[in-house]
């Protein structure tokens, strides 16, 4: 079946206890609903609607799946379902909450919380090179702390970029849309081909996957970070494990942001994976080290004797 677009649930449709408002986005994997639950607060709602396997036409409910594509449909519906479960045992401020997740119409659906403010993509977009190093160190030090209770579930985001990071209205980030939080890191759990996108998705992303761990969402963070400064994603991963043409921040920025924050984001985006972060403590610790300017050095008596005599016009 050729990939096409879905058709979005209409508005005022209701939906278990809930009532659908509107789409919010629309993607090759799901679709993205505003919706109001009984007491009429607003949440936000994912439905499991892969458009390479289903189809649902203007004016239906229930998607159209053919027999071909019928079992890779379950298999991805279990796993969304299974994703839902796991993050509803999330709770920490910088990790967008689940609320719920139910099957209705021949699919599942995921109830999150709705969050007012805009992603991190869209601010980028507005303040193309004008981000400042404390904004920066500021937005993914906080970021962190999220990542770091995701991988404490044995979870691994694999889809960590600009528009899946979310600034409520006061620059509190949020991890968002978990659609590819279906690798796990405990080996009895099936392994399944992560969603990335190129730019942000690590090299890890591209081979046999036996090599994701906590460094991948690393190489992720790196690469949003470098996007904060360049305006634009790095160069693809793939393509730089074929010929390097990145240039690296250190050389890029030289001068305009402090050396340890480039130094921070070369060391993410080092494409051997060993030689990254190997966790997010790690990346935290040396974001939030405090840069100290150099002290001027205090010259002894000696030399401050001999500047003067010299100063001295000569009799």
């Amino acid at each position: 079946m050729a990939q096409q677009a879905n058709q979005p649930l209409p508005s005022g449709h209701p939906l278990e206890e809930y009532t659908i408002d509107r789409q919010l986005s629309l993607g090759g994997f799901s679709i993205v609903y505003l919706a109001t639950d009984a007491d009429g607060k607003l949440v936000a709602i994912k439905e499991y609607l892969p458009n390479s396997l289903a189809l649902r036409a203007k004016g239906e409910i229930s998607p159209i799946i053919s027999a071909d594509h019928a079992g890779a449909f379950r298999y991805g519906m279990k796993c969304f379902f299974e994703e839902g479960r796991s993050l509803a045992r999330l709770s920490h401020p910088n990790v967008i909450r689940v609320l719920n997740f139910f099957r209705a119409n021949d699919t599942v659906y995921m109830v999150m919380e709705y969050e007012h403010g805009r992603t991190l993509q869209e601010f980028i977009q507005k303040h193309q090179g004008h981000i400042s190093e404390r904004f920066i160190r500021s937005i993914f030090t906080r970021l962190l702390n999220g990542l770091r209770e995701v991988h404490s579930h044995k979870l691994l985001h694999l889809d960590l970029k600009p528009s899946n990071i979310y600034l409520r209205t006061d620059n509190t980030p949020v991890l968002i849309d978990f659609g590819a939080a279906r690798q796990t890191l405990s080996s009895e759990q099936p392994m399944l081909k992560p969603m990335y996108t190129p730019g942000f998705a690590s090299p890890e992303h591209y081979g046999s996957r036996t090599d994701l761990g906590p460094w991948s969402d690393i190489y992720s963070v790196g690469a949003s970070m470098y996007a904060c400064l360049a305006g634009v994603p790095p160069q693809a991963a793939d393509e730089r494990l074929k010929k390097d043409t990145l240039a690296p921040a250190m050389m890029r920025w030289e001068g305009q942001f402090s050396d340890r924050l480039l130094e921070i984001i070369d060391w993410c985006l080092n494409l051997n994976h060993l030689y990254r972060p190997q966790s997010v403590f790690a990346l935290q610790k040396a974001l939030v080290e405090t840069i100290t300017p150099a002290s001027p050095k205090v010259q002894p008596n000696w030399l401050n004797r001999f500047v003067d005599k010299i100063r001295k016009p000569s009799k």
